[in-house]
């Protein structure tokens, strides 16, 4: 309905400018301009935060979608004075399940001179409870709002500068990667390009994941059988063992399909203690190893943990504490209790691997974003640059990687992805950055010189930092790519990799 309304918006409305004052009174369908001013440049406090961020000035639209009876889209439009604004447009994806406008990611894209909008996916807070009896609203957070966000915040762009954007982009990581994959699938014509990073797209089935990975390092009293304190011995080992497979010791375990280090190896010979792993602490982490099976059938219902996620060699608090060991319950199990079952006493120790998954796939297989179909992104121009961290605990990458290879079968083989669709792995990267690899690195500027220049990104060059000094880069290259070093020179220098097909699994 929405796109209607823009398509006759966009042939009877004055292309002259609207001041941004005047934007409150701008009338479109199911929408309400709730606050429209310019906000001067220096400190901006988001709303709910205590730390300003120094911004440019800008036009800030404040509205409301409401395409349901049961729904409550809120979000922001922030758009650069004409002598600052290049021209784009950026949205903005979410982390978790939503719940707030991502403040962060526009300012970046603001102060970068993008307009730019966010949503807070039409509910307030990270609280699974919002979709309980409300199934309006899990649409609105899956894919709905995204979609009206992009829509009506090109409209409101098109107001305030008297044109629609050059171009328009979406940017987002893990939920946000979820959301880019579904706006490729669903509305391609949103976007012009699309950075999808670590996506969490098979919604359903990651959250039964987490729910088999937490088990697995419990017991049936929820208490923890692998202890925190035991990760970073784990990562240390499983680097050790698989360092060197690609021929280069640098720290990093390049691709863990090819690792073949097991915890077995650690066990305990003389009582339990912090440098090895008791018999029912080995089997936990074999566990998270392994896939997720149907009991019945055996078919993959997700991939397990890569090894060398446990625990960051830098000694980031990440790996397998946040959304495995830490958490009183398992992590996002919400997501059944409240929105499959709505039941909220349903107890996830019921859950029956071959017939719940079965059940979760069919009522709410719209909250994924698992298509491999993007005929219709490919053949309106649209270019997609999907990327991931080899050591990610939280979307895994070999689940990431199962989209690709999924899409280059459907799409007709590599050659032919190619031409749109390019991803791009990050050994020793944890969840949208962090991790002990190159985990810095650009690439909305490589995505935009693909959609604008016609250059296809061969690769990205990626940094690690301790402080505030770069210590080493490295390219990262389009899978099935790797780098490989040249064998001379700096191995923390990304001049001395090039891009090959070597070591595939």
């Amino acid at each position: 309905m929405i796109q209607s309304l823009l398509i006759t918006l966009a042939i009877t409305t004055s292309p002259a400018a609207t001041t941004c004052v005047n934007l409150k009174a701008l009338t479109i369908p199911n929408v309400t301009i709730t606050a429209a001013g310019t906000q001067p440049a220096g400190p901006f406090t988001p709303p709910g935060s205590r730390n300003p961020i120094m911004l440019p000035e800008f036009c800030r639209i404040e509205g409301v979608a409401r395409p349901t009876s049961d729904s409550e889209i809120r979000f922001e439009v922030w758009i650069p004075p004409a002598e600052a604004w290049n021209g784009k447009f950026q949205g903005v994806g979410n982390g978790g399940y939503a719940g707030s406008i991502s403040y962060p990611a526009m300012a970046t894209a603001l102060q970068h001179g993008y307009a730019t909008a966010s949503t807070d996916t039409g509910h307030v807070g990270d609280d699974l409870k919002f979709g309980q009896g409300h199934p309006e609203k899990v649409v609105d957070w899956a894919y709905r709002a995204i979609h009206v966000t992009a829509e009506v915040s090109k409209l409101i762009v098109r107001n305030h500068t008297g044109k629609f954007p050059d171009h328009s982009y979406f940017v987002g990581c893990s939920t946000g990667g979820h959301q880019a994959l579904s706006e490729a699938q669903r509305f391609p014509d949103d976007y012009d390009g699309i950075v999808a990073g670590s996506p969490g797209y098979d919604r359903i089935r990651q959250i039964g994941s987490y729910l088999w990975a937490w088990t697995a390092t419990h017991t049936k009293e929820g208490a923890p059988i692998l202890p925190a304190s035991k990760l970073p011995l784990l990562t240390k080992s499983a680097v050790a063992a698989c360092d060197s497979n690609d021929g280069l010791k640098d720290g990093l375990i390049d691709d863990p399909r090819l690792c073949r280090f097991d915890p077995a190896a650690l066990l305990c010979k003389a009582g339990d203690n912090a440098s090895c792993l008791t018999a029912p602490q080995v089997d936990a982490v074999k566990k998270v190893y392994s896939d997720l099976r149907n009991p019945r059938t055996g078919e993959q219902i997700y991939p397990g943990w890569s090894p060398g996620s446990e625990a960051f060699a830098d000694g980031a608090n990440a790996g397998w504490r946040g959304f495995v060991l830490d958490p009183p319950e398992p992590m996002r199990v919400g997501v059944y209790r409240y929105f499959l079952f709505d039941d909220p006493n349903w107890d996830w120790r019921t859950m029956d691997w071959d017939r719940d998954i079965a059940y979760a796939d069919a009522k709410l297989g719209f909250m994924s974003a698992v298509d491999p179909d993007l005929t219709a992104f490919k053949q309106r121009g649209g270019k997609l640059l999907m990327h991931t961290g080899w050591a990610d605990p939280v979307a895994i990458p070999n689940d990431v990687l199962k989209y690709y290879e999924a899409a280059t079968r459907k799409m007709g083989g590599a050659e032919k992805t190619r031409e749109f669709f390019r991803f791009f792995m990050a050994p020793g990267m944890g969840h949208c950055g962090g991790g002990p690899g190159p985990n810095t690195y650009d690439a909305l500027s490589a995505l935009e010189h693909w959609v604008e220049k016609g250059v296809a990104p061969s690769k990205i060059i990626a940094s690690h930092s301790t402080g505030t000094v770069v210590d080493r880069t490295r390219p990262l290259c389009p899978y099935p790519q790797v780098a490989r070093w040249k064998g001379t020179g700096s191995t923390d220098d990304a001049a001395n990799f090039v891009c090959t097909n070597a070591n595939q699994k």
